[in-house]
């Protein structure tokens, strides 16, 4: 349900959800037609520029300032490389060479996740790594492949001596083992091959979306080496990945939709070659305060899904209008300065929320535009996607 003259995206980006349909008096059915919101970038052509883009040097430089700050330091990424080259070659002995370990056969080992991307965030070092089963993967199978990676890490390392800070200890999950120091931690995520996914049983096996949401980290790692390696690219995903970590309105955007999102911005232009970061980060809130991830609109297609998958239908209706709220004041807060307060180098995250004033100009918050209707009525139909998306997982595969 939508407040009246309150509808996000209309107006703005022409996102309407009350599209009226041709036809006869009896067609009562609505045709979805989802739409790109109002992109100046694509629509060059049509919007010639009358003046001289302005420098932007400034933005451009704070913008790789504060990719360096999230960015782990050389200690950091030492740590968790050792950590995971180790962890990667005791299974790699494992699925090469198993021995009398019989309790599970693996059949491929494939690193994943924004260690594998390189957009790791400083202060979370964690790499994650995908076994993918021959057999079915059972809560038993899981903590026997634990028991015997730390078993074989530790006669790995006899030889060495090593700190305590470096000294290895084992933790299980619902998502598999955990390989971890007080430097860095390897989390070793359990799925199995497509053809025995049929076969999961939930009172036997680990949890069926769990092990789905593996064997699609997998294929967002392969999409992402062959078309988003671009170091502009990287530097944006960090300054997102931030930015949800920072404003509450952004907090449903989960690493592949800040990777996507990263993608389009820079990508998806008449020229198909990589904007400036400056150009891309204005881009990114542009859209989605003109309703990118609002019902009705076109979004960014999910890659990696078989199928017209929207990568914002995954949020729900209320987070979804406040991901375009925030988007629509930070949207005036940037274009009057404000940049120091979005990039975190003041910290206030306030601005998102509050009144605020630029150089004499006020920045008011956008307000909800979206209620949860009250009980359906006998007869009446739902809007186009007002079904309740399924929520983020609160701790997403890095």
């Amino acid at each position: 349900m939508v407040r009246p003259g309150m509808m996000r995206g209309g107006g703005r980006g022409g996102m309407g959800m009350g599209m009226r349909v041709r036809g006869a008096p009896f067609m009562n059915k609505k045709t979805f037609l989802p739409r790109h919101p109002f992109d100046l970038t694509l629509a060059e052509m049509a919007f010639p520029r009358v003046q001289p883009a302005q420098d932007d040097s400034v933005l451009t430089n704070a913008l790789l300032k504060r990719s360096q700050d999230l960015t782990p330091a050389a200690a950091e990424q030492t740590a968790i490389s050792n950590l995971v080259s180790k962890v990667q070659a005791v299974l790699d002995n494992i699925v090469i060479a198993p021995g009398d370990f019989t309790k599970c056969q693996l059949e491929e080992v494939r690193q994943v996740g924004s260690f594998k991307k390189g957009t790791m965030m400083a202060g979370s070092n964690v790499a994650d790594i995908v076994i993918i089963l021959k057999s079915l993967p059972t809560r038993d199978c899981a903590e026997a492949l634990g028991k015997k990676v730390e078993e074989d890490l530790e006669k790995s390392m006899k030889t060495e001596v090593v700190p305590t800070a470096e000294a290895l200890s084992l933790s299980f999950s619902e998502k598999g083992f955990e390989i971890s120091n007080s430097l860095a931690k390897v989390r070793c995520l359990i799925a199995t091959l497509p053809q025995n996914m049929r076969k999961l049983e939930t009172e036997k096996h680990l949890d069926f979306k769990i092990i789905q949401s593996h064997l699609a980290a997998i294929r967002h790692t392969r999409w992402f080496e062959e078309n988003a390696h671009h170091s502009t690219i990287k530097v944006l995903i960090r300054i997102l990945k931030d930015l949800a970590r920072r404003f509450d309105g952004f907090k449903p955007l989960n690493p592949w939709i800040c990777d996507l999102l990263a993608h389009s911005a820079i990508m998806n232009n008449p020229s198909r070659q990589a904007l400036p970061v400056n150009v891309a980060f204005r881009r990114v809130f542009q859209l989605l305060a003109s309703g990118l991830f609002v019902p009705g609109s076109a979004g960014i297609t999910d890659p990696c899904e078989v199928g017209h998958f929207r990568v914002h239908t995954s949020m729900t209706l209320v987070q979804q209008d406040e991901c375009c709220m925030t988007a629509q004041t930070l949207v005036r807060v940037l274009a009057h300065g404000g940049y120091k307060h979005i990039l975190g180098f003041v910290e206030n995250t306030t601005v998102a929320n509050e009144m605020s004033v630029w150089d004499g100009v006020v920045v008011s918050p956008m307000e909800p535009a979206y209620e949860k209707p009250s009980e359906k009525k006998d007869g009446e139909e739902d809007d186009m996607e007002c079904v309740e998306g399924e929520t983020i997982n609160e701790e997403p595969i890095e």
